[in-house]
């Protein structure tokens, strides 16, 4: 019992968000930027959500000869999730469907950042709706983990 305890509390550690700064959540990820953003699109598709797009902008500055550091963003949602949100205050519909940005520091760390539902629930004055939030932030951690470890 003891171990499943210990082992429970390192994996709450391990896969808990290392930052939370001014509503975006960001986990430290274990790949590079692009087995990141591969993996999290795979497990997003194994849930059945809908993977919109994924833009990466590193290539996008290049184009434009400029450089960037790996940086993408992967774009999805599902509205069976998404449209309860929106019931609730219509202007949720300017952060939705949900992004994770997956970047590189300057020292080669990989990251995954993404916007808290609860930041969501404060900036668009979300009434009556505290289930759903739950649900979204735990899907979304679920899948940040995922990604990253």
């Amino acid at each position: 019992m003891r171990k499943q305890l210990t082992g429970l509390a390192l994996t709450a550690l391990i896969s808990a968000p290392v930052m939370a700064d001014n509503g975006i959540i960001t986990v430290q990820s274990k790949h590079d930027v692009a087995t990141t953003a591969d993996k999290l699109e795979s497990v997003l598709n194994d849930k059945g959500m809908t993977v919109f797009t994924r833009i990466n902008h590193a290539e996008g500055a290049k184009k434009a000869n400029l450089e960037l550091r790996p940086t993408e963003v992967v774009i999805f949602g599902n509205p069976k999730v998404g449209t309860p949100l929106m019931l609730c205050s219509q202007t949720t519909a300017l952060d939705l469907p949900q992004k994770a940005l997956i970047w590189e520091d300057e020292k080669g760390q990989t990251w995954l950042s993404y916007n808290d539902p609860e930041y969501l629930k404060e900036r668009h004055n979300i009434e009556g709706c505290d289930a759903v939030i739950g649900k979204v932030k735990g899907a979304l951690a679920k899948f940040a983990g995922a990604a990253t470890q």
